[in-house]
């Protein structure tokens, strides 16, 4: 089974280096497309900080490698949860596969050009959401799927009993 999971790592890396290629070859920074009016545009962001532009105008010089080590160790440590977990496709090991392939993803990003290209854009009237992109959405899928795993699977001793 970890060859699944490693597929599913696999087709989110692909998919977001797919979409940012796209978005940085085809619109400046800062140019957008209205998709749906008042709510959804795409446009062409560097974030240079973490997810949802946490740390984003933090001026620390060391603000991009930490980054860089932090997500290095979370992948080290998803990828030991994966393994030691993957002998089924279950939901933990999808969640940890998506969230495997959205932070190297974000990490190929940070290691290239020292920001990541963020492109998802939702609002209502002056309320935005921060930007985002196809290894955000993946990396916050896939934790949803741990948290309803842990919330509304039994355990094996609740399903003995």
């Amino acid at each position: 089974m970890r060859k699944y999971h490693f597929l599913i790592a696999l087709l989110v890396i692909a998919l977001d280096r797919f979409t940012k290629w796209t978005i940085a070859h085809k619109l400046s920074v800062h140019d957008g497309i209205q998709v749906i009016p008042g709510f959804f545009r795409i446009i062409h962001a560097e974030n240079p900080g973490a997810a949802f532009g946490i740390f984003a105008d933090s001026p620390s010089p060391w603000k991009v490698g930490m980054l860089i080590l932090f997500s290095m160790i979370a992948l080290v440590i998803v990828c030991a949860l994966l393994w030691k977990n993957s002998h089924t496709l279950t939901t933990t090991g999808a969640g940890l596969s998506l969230i495997l392939g959205g932070a190297i993803g974000n990490l190929w990003d940070r290691l290239v050009s020292g920001h990541v290209v963020d492109f998802l854009l939702f609002y209502i009237g002056r309320y935005q959401w921060p930007a985002f992109n196809v290894a955000d959405s993946a990396i916050v899928v896939g934790a949803g799927l741990l948290v309803f795993e842990i919330l509304f699977t039994k355990s094996p001793t609740q399903k003995t009993a």
